[in-house]
């Protein structure tokens, strides 16, 4: 198959927004990020992305208004910290709207700096506001200096700079003689009069300058270090905020003569110093007061500065801060424009995420824009130091100031043993498995009416009574005693908890045998839920696996200890290396000359160069972390008879088989069977570098993945080949490796780690179907490696196929979050509560397909040298990879950018996801599900006779590929 190329498009809010902006006409909104993208959003499934050549911050953001743009375009205005400014354009090309990046200014460096001494220099700009009509711009530098720019051209004008030496005249002679005016913090466009602007300096004096006299109207002799501005809407009122956590009141109407004093002047959290408040917001009421709303002035001493902390004020009274801002979904919502044009996704994707809270999340990802389905909370069922957290909450309610929690998740004061590590998901039995941070392994079932039952609680002990060992960490969490009410929706069943209560490390589920496996760095275990009782539990530890008997909060002196054994290891292996040098470097040159002499150029054979890979001692710390488990049905005990089996791959290169004695009861029937279940250690593997074994998968007689459970069962995938022998897929972080079953001898491998320099983090078996004809499909194997980069290879030969850069090898979270689907696609998080999906087939893509209705006066013409009033009041407060292609509507680079063509033809439908597995993230800052019911869930779950419907229209191949995902 040809080789297609890499597509991402990107769900949620972006990674570390930097700067907003809002276009109410189009009702679109755009977002800058510190890494220099550009996004804007409409609804749902109208996306823009872009990026600037340069990674840097985007600091501010605006729409051009009405009168400034041509026939059918948007534009949108971007400064940047290094102080370019960049013009970019929303273009329609073959029916979609794409962002393009028009033009852009980076201003001139000059020697000195902006003062009486010399010519004003646009060194670094702080602020940018558009004035009057919106096509001039005003830019407000670090020297003081405020310069205008016509904004269609991005050219300096003339002749309109203003300098901090003009302002200075209209200023008394004893605040002139002071300490220089600052950086130009603020411009401010007067509601009333677009010919006037407020100028802020970093000082604390506010200049209300007439553009058009060439003068000051109004000057405020304030003496604080200004942050921000904000005029009241009907131009006879300027509210300031400054750095030590005041805000003032200025009476823009008090006479011509300059005002040293403010009307009003208060530090809402004073008297004790506070941080300074950064942004401030002035609107009226309809009852006549007015509302003050204001980011940050927490106090220093008790507070610091909380993210995201917004305090409100009414009149003179002060109601309570926020300690966060989160957005929620009502009717009202202004982000609805553009139009999506991707077609309905003939199949729906669902994504799960874990959260630090203890709730699991279920999103449509069946498109462009993931949609909140429905939030699962497991904190129900605990007794959770919250508890004793919000009873000291409200006993200090008196306290000052009165803060509210508001959110989800407080590091500092829930339980931080909730946070969901694993999940699985039966979709044709809607049966879930959720592990967590304190060795709970929750199995719940979907239901539709809200029940009240006990939950079923069992204790797996992983250590089986080891002497020598003492767990350090955190305790396990107390289940609540009798039965509990439980709303429509999954509901618990049993809670398996394992012991010592560390966090799980992998888990696995068989809903038709009813079997649950899960490990955690001390071992791993079996559980039969439906009779209630453990199969197997086995302990992984080596003797100096100390370092795993300490939980996560008591790691200092292990961490030491580490280390040194790190050094110690390097050190070791540099000596053996040298003396093996040494002693073999005299035979290696004879030989070497030996071979010359014999042999000619065309008689020797060139070999790819490979990295000498140290294998890992067996005494590493953590070595008996449990990394994957597995079920298949295939041939262990011998090549006559197969059936059920266990796999579980381990920290250290150990991979452990086990045979299962499922009773036939037990297996499609909820009734329990009156024999257990029995395991018995078939196969025992130990890898020679002893690099952790990341992924485990059973191959056919045909070299392809075994079916899901109930999937062969039902008839609603083709059964697996159990004539052939079946091979066992190992894959560490150094290598893939194909054993032969039942023997398990080595058939085929390839050493990535000697070939390429990197290491395995995630890997899955993908079905590639082919674009061309509807009949093909290949498996192959899909590989994240540490450096971001995801490599293809063939199955069960393991030749490498494609090989493309996906993730920045920085990106340690967003690496350790990936997850691939079963047809080429994949997620990962490029900040705590943003997306971004990629796409390895050519078939498979699922890309923003939308329009932008621009309708803009076809006379408008812009006037570049004169400023015309506009309704619109203008404000602006100063603010201290992978490039992505335009796309055609087919996913292909569009070759329409470079050659100007416009035919504007309706675009082919996006080819969504056939499914999506299950992720674990967390941080995810998004609270709302809107109107959200059980059937909604159950819809992407699907009825077996619904699920059976719809597999059965699939080709053979596509229903019968089985995923790996390893968290």
């Amino acid at each position: 198959m040809p080789s297609p190329p890499l597509q991402t498009v990107e769900h949620g809010f972006p990674n570390q927004p930097s700067a907003l902006a809002f276009d109410p006409e189009l009702r679109i909104m755009a977002i800058g990020t510190r890494s220099g993208a550009v996004k804007i959003y409409g609804a749902p499934g109208v996306e823009f992305t872009g990026l600037h050549r340069d990674a840097a911050t985007v600091t501010q953001m605006h729409f051009l208004p009405v009168l400034v743009l041509l026939p059918h375009q948007g534009r949108l205005l971007t400064l940047l910290d290094d102080s370019s400014l960049h013009l970019w354009e929303i273009v329609h090309r073959n029916g979609c709207a794409h962002l393009e990046e028009a033009l852009s200014f980076q201003p001139p460096t000059r020697p000195g700096f902006d003062g009486a001494s010399g010519p004003p220099s646009l060194a670094r700009i702080t602020v940018v506001l558009l004035v009057g009509a919106g096509d001039v711009a005003a830019l407000g530098t670090e020297g003081g200096s405020v310069f205008f720019l016509d904004v269609p051209t991005l050219t300096l004008l003339e002749g309109q700079t203003l300098g901090p030496d003009e302002v200075l005249r209209s200023v008394p002679d004893d605040y002139r003689c002071g300490k220089a005016l600052g950086p130009v913090e603020s411009l401010q466009g007067h509601p009333r009069a677009p010919s006037k602007i407020v100028i802020g300096y970093s000082r604390g004096l506010l200049v209300v300058w007439n553009q058009a006299a060439r003068c000051a109207d109004r000057v405020f002799l304030g003496n604080q270090q200004l942050e921000s501005v904000c005029w009241e809407r009907s131009g006879r009122t300027l509210v300031s905020s400054h750095s030590d956590g005041s805000y003032a009141i200025w009476s823009v109407d008090a006479g011509s003569s300059p005002t040293a004093q403010p009307t009003a002047a208060t530090t809402p959290y004073g008297p004790f110093p506070c941080k300074a408040i950064n942004k401030i917001l002035w609107r009226n009421c309809a009852s006549g007061e007015h509302l003050v709303v204001f980011s940050g002035g927490m106090p220093r001493a008790s507070y610091g500065d909380p993210p995201g902390a917004v305090s409100r004020e009414r009149g003179r009274r002060a109601s309570r801060p926020f300690t966060c801002v989160s957005v929620s979904f009502s009717q009202s919502w202004p982000i609805t424009g553009g139009r999506n044009l991707a077609q309905e996704p003939s199949q729906r994707g669902l994504l799960l995420t874990g959260h630090e809270d203890g709730t699991v999340r279920f999103w449509d990802a069946s498109g462009v824009a993931l949609r909140p389905l429905y939030r699962l909370s497991t904190a129900g069922l605990f007794q959770t130091d919250c508890e004793h957290a919000d009873s000291l909450a409200q006993a200090a309610e008196d306290d000052w100031p009165p803060f509210r929690k508001v959110g989800c998740f407080d590091p500092y004061s829930d339980d931080p043993r909730l946070g969901v590590q694993k999940v699985a998901l039966c979709k044709y039995t809607a049966q879930m498995v959720v592990a967590g941070t304190a060795g709970q392994v929750l199995v719940l079932e979907l239901s539709d009416v809200p029940s009240e039952q006990a939950v079923g609680v069992a204790s797996v002990d992983l250590l089986q009574d080891r002497e020598g060992f003492t767990w350090k960490g955190h305790e396990r969490l107390i289940p609540r005693a009798g039965p509990l009410p439980w709303p429509a929706g999954f509901q618990p069943r049993v809670l398996v908890q394992c012991l010592p209560p560390a966090a799980v490390t992998a888990v696995t589920l068989h809903a038709e045998w009813g079997l649950v496996a899960f490990g955690t760095s001390h071992g791993f275990g079996l559980f039969d839920y439906r009779r209630l009782s453990p199969v197997l539990a086995r302990c992984t530890l080596h003797p100096s696996d100390s370092l795993a008997m300490e939980g996560p909060l008591s790691r200092v002196k292990s961490l030491k200890k580490s280390l040194r054994q790190s050094f110690r290891r390097i050190r070791k292996s540099r000596v053996s290396g040298k003396k093996r040098a040494v002693a073999a470097g005299s035979k290696l040159q004879e030989a070497n000359a030996q071979l010359a002499e014999q042999a000619g150029p065309h008689d020797v054979e060139v070999t790819p160069v490979q990295r000498r890979i140290e294998p890992r001692s067996a005494d590493d710390s953590l070595s008996g972390v449990v990394r994957c488990l597995y079920f298949a049905d295939t041939f262990l005990r011998d090549a006559a008879h197969h059936g059920p089996t266990m796999w579980a791959g381990t920290n250290s290169g150990s991979v452990f088989a086990y045979a299962l004695e499922v009773p036939t009861a037990a297996a499609g029937t909820e009734k329990r069977p009156e024999r257990a279940v029995e395991a018995v250690l078939g196969k025992e593997v130990q890898l020679m570098h002893r690099a952790p074994v990341v992924a485990i998968a059973v191959l056919d007689g045909r070299g392809r993945p075994l079916p899901e459970p109930y999937e062969a069962s039902r008839d609603l995938a083709q059964a697996p080949d159990m004539q052939g022998g079946h091979a066992v897929l190992i894959a560490s972080e150094e290598q893939f490796k194909v054993f032969t079953l039942p023997k398990v001898s080595a058939k085929t491998k390839f050493k990535l780690t000697a070939h390429e320099g990197c290491r395995v983090r995630k890997v899955a078996l993908v079905t590639f179907a082919s674009a061309a004809c509807e009949d093909y499909a290949e498996t192959c194997l899909a590989c994240l490696t540490n450096l971001g980069d995801v490599h293809v290879f063939s199955v069960p030969g393991l030749r490498p196929q494609v090989h493309y850069s996906c993730i920045r090898k920085e990106d340690i979270s967003g690496i350790a979050s990936c997850v691939f689907t079963r047809h080429g696609q994949g997620f990962y998080l490029i900040s705590p509560s943003e997306f971004e999906r990629f796409s390895l087939s050519a078939r498979n893509v699922t890309e923003p397909l939308c329009s932008l209705d621009i309708s803009r006066p076809r006379d408008a013409t812009p006037a570049s040298h004169r400023l015309r009033e506009s309704p619109k009041l203008n404000q602006a407060n100063g603010t201290p990879g992978l490039v992505l292609a335009p796309q055609s509507c087919d996913g292909s680079p569009d070759p329409a950018r470079s050659k100007g063509a416009d035919t504007p033809e309706p675009p082919e439908a996006a080819r969504s996801p056939m499914s999506v597995d299950s992720a674990t993230s967390a941080d995810t800052t998004l609270d709302t599900t809107g109107d959200v019911t059980v059937e909604d869930v159950k819809d992407f779950l699907g009825s077996p006779e619904e699920s059976e419907k719809n597999l059965r229209n699939l080709s053979e191949d596509e229903a019968r590929a089985c995923a790996i995902l390893i968290k």
